[in-house]
């Protein structure tokens, strides 16, 4: 399920290594090729919302046999892609078919106890992260050796190879809402109102996952320019930095089981916003940059697996449901913040970036603090 889900959810991130190549292929600005990457992520957001809530209805392995078949003809068409239009419209399926992970980690919580819950949430996303950050490296290399085409016929392969193994390997799971689709959609509402802790968790995410968005998609901008002048196989290269912070994912799981989660949130949010700050000062640095991607790659994973662990342990029958309402919304934050990047990159380039984000990571502690303020005068008031 690890495996699945890095390999599957590197589609979203093939392209931002790529975007140089790409704006000199079809003869745009840097700034405009860069909207295929907030595309692919508001892609990601519709499959989410209008998709992954089918796995509390239908058999969930014979949604995602048949969703990582469409990502294949989505990968197809980018390689293929005659005209930026062609390959923007791609990019969005690409996005849509590639919530693949969204749809095993709800199946692997439900295959688990509570109390290993958070342990076995944590490995599969080490497993997911390490696909984001590694296919940044992967994909610049491809680009620069072999031409950005070939990433996409590469992706298309390996996602032909997943489906077999997804044949062979997962279990049949059977759903338990016997409504209408309808119904389905319309429930997603109800638990937005019911659920304080899913709705607290939501916007933690938003605010958090905007600011990942608005990094790995000007960081492209600022390596591939003066001082650094990095060619996209070198820029692809720093996210090995980010995938070695990856591997604290099911430590910061597995303390969610023995102790409270929201408080990895915490420290998650101030994470990021230390790495922002590392940003400002690192205009000129390599050394300041890689300090920066492990602050900001440690403090996601400690935000978004503890909500995650949280949000798993709502409503147990509605887990794809609670699943959709959690990662649509985090993902439309990753879209948000890399055309909120790209607007601060054109306002004041590497230092309005950094300034605008430390400004979400502040966002996000004002939210974690609220709610931890007002639960403790709830406590007060019941005792």
């Amino acid at each position: 399920m690890a495996a699945c889900t890095g390999l599957i959810v590197a589609n979203l991130y093939y392209c931002q290594p790529l975007i140089v190549l790409i704006a000199n292929e079809f003869k745009i600005p840097e700034a405009n090729a860069g909207t295929i990457t907030y595309l692919t992520q508001a892609g990601y957001a519709i499959g989410l919302f209008f998709m992954v809530p089918l796995g509390d209805k239908i058999e969930r392995k014979k949604q995602i046999l048949m969703t990582t078949l469409a990502s294949v003809i989505a990968l197809i068409i980018a390689a293929t892609a005659k005209s930026f239009f062609i390959l923007q419209i791609a990019s969005l399926l690409i996005g849509i078919t590639s919530i693949v992970p969204q749809l095993i980690l709800p199946l692997a919580a439900s295959l688990t106890s509570q109390e290993q819950r958070g342990k076995v949430i944590g490995t599969i996303m080490s497993g997911l992260l390490v696909g984001i950050l590694l296919s940044r490296t992967l994909s610049g290399f491809i680009g620069q050796v072999l031409g950005w085409r070939s990433m996409f016929w590469i992706a298309a392969g390996i996602c032909l190879l997943i489906f077999f193994a997804i044949q062979k390997k997962l279990p049949v799971n059977k759903p338990q809402f016997s409504g209408t689709y309808g119904q389905l959609i319309q429930s997603l509402f109800t638990l937005i109102k019911t659920q304080p802790v899913l709705r607290e968790a939501t916007l933690i995410n938003v605010f958090c996952f905007a600011q990942f968005g608005a990094f790995w998609t000007t960081m492209v901008l600022l390596l591939s320019g003066a001082p650094f002048n990095f060619n996209s196989a070198t820029i692809g290269l720093f996210g090995i930095v980010g995938a070695s912070g990856a591997l604290a994912a099911p430590l910061v799981g597995k303390m969610g089981d023995k102790g409270n989660p929201r408080v990895a949130v915490g420290y998650g949010c101030l994470l990021m916003l230390i790495s922002f700050i590392i940003f400002y000062f690192s205009i000129e640095s390599v050394i300041g940059v890689i300090i920066g991607i492990v602050f900001i790659d440690i403090g996601i994973q400690g935000v978004h697996i503890s909500n995650q662990t949280r949000v798993y342990s709502l409503v147990p029958e509605a887990r794809n449901r609670l699943n959709t309402v959690f990662m649509s919304f985090s993902f439309l934050g990753t879209a948000a913040g890399s055309a909120y990047g790209l607007l601060l990159w054109k306002i004041g380039q590497w230092h309005a970036v950094a300034i605008g984000c430390a400004v979400l990571a502040i966002l996000a502690l004002i939210v974690y603090s609220v709610t931890f303020k007002s639960k403790s005068k709830t406590i007060e008031t019941a005792n």
